[in-house]
């Protein structure tokens, strides 16, 4: 006997949702149900996908395999009903959106008055969070994440990538000069500006003899880049950021791009990343569409 997309549909719910009980009051459906509902998908299969235990669900090595296979299969369904839905219906309901400040400031919030006017049936929530967000635990629909994604359970779609430079304001380098080569970094005649975390992050893109990356000991340090930038436009030091965050202060004067002749090309990726559903698909496919052609990497 062939499984049913309902069954699947139960399998995937009660991963996602981490218990059957859970998985049930998304689906709206009786917890009995969804637990004999997976009873049926195994027995047709015949074999164990998920090891029940009093606190926890865990797969089995062939419940992982058919996961990936069942996710597949239900987007595959739902993208072919969004796209006949899509062009009947507008896009409405509740977007939650999150990014790092940086990003949300620069690249996001600029445009969400056009935004608005195209899809005025979508409540825009915009939240900010300098940490890689669960989505399902903080009730997100798309996350921007900035930097190589671990996750593969996500789907995820390229925003594009953004260039580190090395930037400081007119006023600090009119006291203290600028810095001949990026060995003049490791004294103390400059103040340099890092990250409290993550670590990578105080690898500047410049060459430091053999190595690739120059490995910089911060004068002061910030959790977050928008942060940064408002201490190196403030001139308290040298900083290293996204072109997103800086290319209006270099273009009116602001800050200075700083060593080009030295700079390494270390892009950052960034994506947008997300969990498809049929009741998301068609104002998420909004968002997307939308913010990808207005960012400016």
């Amino acid at each position: 006997m062939k499984t049913s997309t309902d069954e699947l549909l139960v399998f995937v719910t009660v991963i996602d949702s981490g218990s059957i009980t859970a998985a049930a009051e998304k689906l709206q459906q009786t917890v009995s149900g969804v637990s004999r509902a997976l009873t049926r998908l195994e027995q047709k299969l015949d074999t164990a996908l998920i090891r029940r235990t009093t606190r926890r669900l865990q797969l089995t090595e062939e419940g992982a395999l058919f996961l990936g296979r069942a996710r597949a299969i239900l987007d595959a369904m739902e993208e072919a009903e969004q796209s006949v839905a899509r062009r009947r219906e507008r896009p409405s309901g509740r977007l939650r959106v999150d990014a790092a400040s940086p990003f949300m400031l620069h690249c996001i919030a600029p445009h969400m008055k056009a935004f608005a006017a195209l899809y005025p049936e979508i409540q825009l929530e915009l939240t900010s969070n300098e940490r890689i967000v669960d989505l399902l635990e903080q009730t997100v629909d798309i996350a921007i994440r900035i930097g190589a994604l671990q996750d593969s359970t996500l789907h995820a779609r390229s925003l594009g990538s953004s260039k580190r430079r090395i930037v400081a304001s007119p006023g600090y380098l009119a006291e203290h000069g600028e810095p001949e080569s990026a060995q003049a970094l490791r004294g103390h005649e400059h103040r340099l500006i890092g990250f409290t975390a993550p670590e990578h992050l105080n690898r500047w893109p410049l060459r430091d003899g053999e190595r690739a990356m120059l490995k910089i000991a911060p004068a002061m340090t910030a959790s977050s880049g928008e942060t940064i930038r408002q201490l190196a436009l403030a001139d308290s030091g040298i900083a290293c950021l996204s072109d997103f965050m800086t290319l209006a202060d270099v273009h009116d004067g602001r800050l200075v791009r700083i060593l080009e002749d030295e700079l390494i090309d270390d892009r950052q990726p960034v994506s947008a990343v997300f969990y498809q559903s049929a009741a998301l698909a068609g104002r998420v496919q909004a968002f997307l569409d939308f913010i990808g052609g207005k960012v400016r990497l």
